[in-house]
């Protein structure tokens, strides 16, 4: 070695870069862009049908309701009666049933709405639910209450959740990705739910 000279030092070795996480990371982003709309639905629906007991009235889909209108005297055919309130009351619904529990009161029955008529005072009680804004299409998606066709994009929003899921855990490298915090993370939202049915039960 030739006088003042530094050593040489041994060559560091040049990490391979992996070209897969910025494929994952934008596969990660579309699919989360897609799926905003559709959790936005399922998580509003969860909160809502999760707290049941806390609506007033029972039911996260439907509220119900109470209104009283003054007719004037009604006469005719219980028939007659009914289509002449459907008319004034702009009620688009045909009753499924009509009947008399006196001479004097008519019940006109709907899905889920009910006049009660004294047709010699004709003063009718209009009771009914009417659906709750936005909860109760989120509702009747949620609980798969339409066609057998939702059931094939509730299948692909849950696959989706899963590759989300796992994608998100390789999206980033070293400590803070899953060989770090990420594994610390990891085992605590598995532990979560084996926690609670451990010491609540199922």
């Amino acid at each position: 070695m030739a006088e003042g000279t530094a050593p040489a030092t041994p060559a560091t070795k040049k990490k391979k870069p992996q070209h897969w996480r910025p494929w994952l990371r934008a596969m990660h982003r579309d699919i989360g862009y897609v799926a905003v709309g559709l959790t936005f639905i399922y998580a509003l629906s969860g909160l809502a049908v999760n707290h049941l007991t806390d609506w007033s009235d029972g039911d996260a889909s439907f509220k119900t309701y109470s209104a009283t209108h003054e007719m004037g005297r009604l006469t005719g055919e219980d028939q007659a009666i009914a289509d002449d309130l459907r008319k004034r009351l702009e009620i688009k619904e045909t009753p499924r049933e009509l009947y008399r529990p006196t001479p004097d009161e008519l019940e006109v029955i709907f899905d889920k709405r009910s006049l009660h008529v004294n047709t010699a005072t004709g003063h009718v009680v209009d009771e009914g639910q009417k659906p709750r804004f936005i909860l109760r299409v989120a509702n009747w998606l949620h609980l798969n209450r339409g066609k057998k066709a939702w059931t094939y994009f509730a299948d692909a929003y849950a696959a989706s959740l899963l590759v989300l899921a796992l994608s998100g855990m390789f999206m980033i490298a070293g400590k803070k990705g899953l060989i770090g915090r990420g594994a610390v993370l990891v085992g605590l939202g598995i532990a979560i739910p084996i926690l609670y049915v451990t010491l609540a039960g199922p």
